[in-house]
């Protein structure tokens, strides 16, 4: 509205001098035709550049337009590109938390059909290893009846589980050890029982005689490993 106004005032201010031009002439008599030509040019003039001021404002104008609406649009096309790149990212994460969920329940699966496979304990249970679950309380009543006390049940189990996690299961495919007592290989175990890969009891049963034969007592193993790391 501004440069409207300039543009339009521009020229009312030259119609303006013409009628002064005009009068100017009628009084001052024989220059009033050379006035009036001069004065007529100066305000072509003055309307020219209120001309040229318009249209350069106008195509300004324009440029800043145009240049906020690429601005506009390659924000947004950056904002685009942050969203669908989430997007991707929260289904990948979605992805693989399934995929690992999955694996889970197939080992979980796995391990219960392994563990359908291990022939339980049928021996009594003495109530000093009543504080004992699974095959840490097998273990406690097979070293009572072994021959040893109670007291040397604390060496084994820390023993077992540093070894094996007391886990039949277990196995150690750079040394062979395999079992709960981790006998290297694990066949030596079938000196007790063909079932040893499969039967916790005659795991313990070996592991206990092995200890004897070379520690006496678990409380002696268990110094072993200690010192040395292995028993």
């Amino acid at each position: 509205m501004s440069r409207l106004w300039s543009r339009f005032g521009a020229r009312t201010a030259a119609v303006a001098l013409l009628s002064v031009g005009v009068a100017g002439g009628f009084y001052l008599g024989e220059d009033r035709e050379t006035q009036q030509q001069g004065l007529t040019a100066q305000v072509g003039l003055q309307v020219d550049q209120a001309e040229y001021d318009y249209q350069r404002d106008r195509q300004a104008d324009h440029r800043r337009d145009s240049a906020k609406q690429r601005s506009a649009e390659y924000q947004a096309r950056l904002r685009a590109a942050a969203a669908a790149k989430e997007a991707a990212q929260r289904a990948k994460a979605a992805e693989a938390a399934a995929a690992s969920r999955k694996k889970e329940r197939e080992a979980e699966a796995k391990a219960k059909e392994e563990d359908s496979k291990l022939k339980a304990f049928a021996g009594p249970i003495p109530a000093s290893c009543s504080s004992y679950s699974g095959h840490r309380k097998t273990g406690c009543a097979m070293l009572l009846r072994e021959g040893f006390k109670i007291d040397q049940m604390p060496c084994l189990d820390k023993l077992w589980t540093k070894e094996s996690g007391w886990n039949p299961k277990a196995s150690n495919s750079s040394s062979g050890a395999y079992g709960i007592p981790q006998a290297v290989p694990g066949t030596k175990m079938s000196s007790v029982a063909s079932d040893w890969k499969t039967n916790p009891a005659t795991q313990i049963k070996w592991g206990l005689g092995y200890i004897e034969g070379r520690y006496d007592n678990p409380c002696g193993a268990w110094a072993k490993s200690q010192s040395s790391g292995w028993y």
